[in-house]
């Protein structure tokens, strides 16, 4: 993800500027709000579920939380590696175990394990690492897109598309079942296509993405958890982009994870979200640019 130059904390409430101080974001008071059991053992609750099983994205950025909570406040994560075990079930609470690997003075390796049912769904690793000045700085150019104020959200797309006359009978369902739901991600993408105009399309989507309502300035490892929360939105469906969903699927899953974050960024401001699939087979690979 790749953040654009934003205002300071107080000026405006445009695209670009900070939500109302008083919509506190839902991420950082529910869902990526844990309850502590005991020492590094911690309890998740569900905010957003899309479908029969937890949203990914809550798994990564609650299993993040509960790490981040386990080291000084002077280390900031910049690497996470993770594995979907098992399906989470939507029914029960997520407990998360944090084993702390090792606790350097500049690295500190954080293992957490996600449980349901008393069997793990969902492990992965965090590396923390103490903020330091480095002589060697490089990296990509930002790609040139329209800037999130000139571009619609899913939700006025959606309508719109419920308002083409030439949409077929199969989307209504499907778009109204997605409208109604709660979302806590702001989401606009870039070149969206008409429903009525489907045709195969290279396996790479861009998005604007941010948190829904306020975060301010904080923690920055409270940033990095509600990214890790979006980074699992999207991945799969840029896979089918060009086969059109002419094959049968029956279910697509994540199955691994990763992210490195590089510099302090806030994501309740809005971010460059890039998906692209290299590959598939009866593995999908995707690599989200930007991370």
């Amino acid at each position: 993800m790749s953040s654009p130059q934003a205002p300071e904390d107080g000026q405006g409430c445009g695209d670009r500027g900070d939500p109302p101080r008083d919509l506190r974001s839902v991420l950082v008071t529910t869902v990526l709000n844990l309850e502590p059991l005991d020492e590094d053992l911690f309890r998740g609750r569900h905010y957003w579920v899309p479908a029969k099983r937890l949203f990914g994205g809550q798994i990564v950025g609650q299993a993040l939380v509960a790490a981040a909570k386990s080291v000084s406040e002077d280390v900031h994560v910049h690497s996470l590696h993770c594995y979907f075990v098992r399906a989470g079930d939507p029914n029960v609470p997520v407990l998360y175990q944090v084993e702390r690997t090792r606790t350097g003075s500049s690295f500190s390796v954080r293992s957490v394990k996600a449980v349901q049912h008393g069997k793990p769904i969902f492990i992965c690793q965090a590396s923390f690492q103490q903020a330091q000045p480095s002589p060697m700085q490089h990296q990509f150019s930002m790609p040139t897109v329209p800037p999130p104020e000139e571009l619609l959200d899913c939700e006025t797309l959606i309508d719109q598309y419920l308002r083409d006359p030439n949409l077929q009978k199969r989307y209504p369902v499907a778009l109204n079942r997605i409208a109604a739901q709660e979302v806590p991600i702001e989401i606009k993408p870039i070149n969206p296509s008409p429903l009525s105009q489907l045709q195969r399309m290279e396996p790479k989507q861009m998005f604007w993405v941010r948190a829904r309502g306020y975060i301010g300035e904080g923690d920055m490892k409270m940033h990095c958890c509600v990214a890790a929360y979006i980074s699992d939105y999207a991945f799969l469906g840029t896979a089918v982009l060009p086969h059109q969903w002419q094959h049968k699927v029956h279910f697509m899953v994540s199955l691994d994870h990763s992210m490195w974050f590089h510099t302090p960024f806030r994501a309740d401001h809005w971010m460059l979200y890039e998906c692209e699939s290299p590959w598939a087979g009866f593995r999908i690979f995707i690599f989200k640019m930007r991370g």
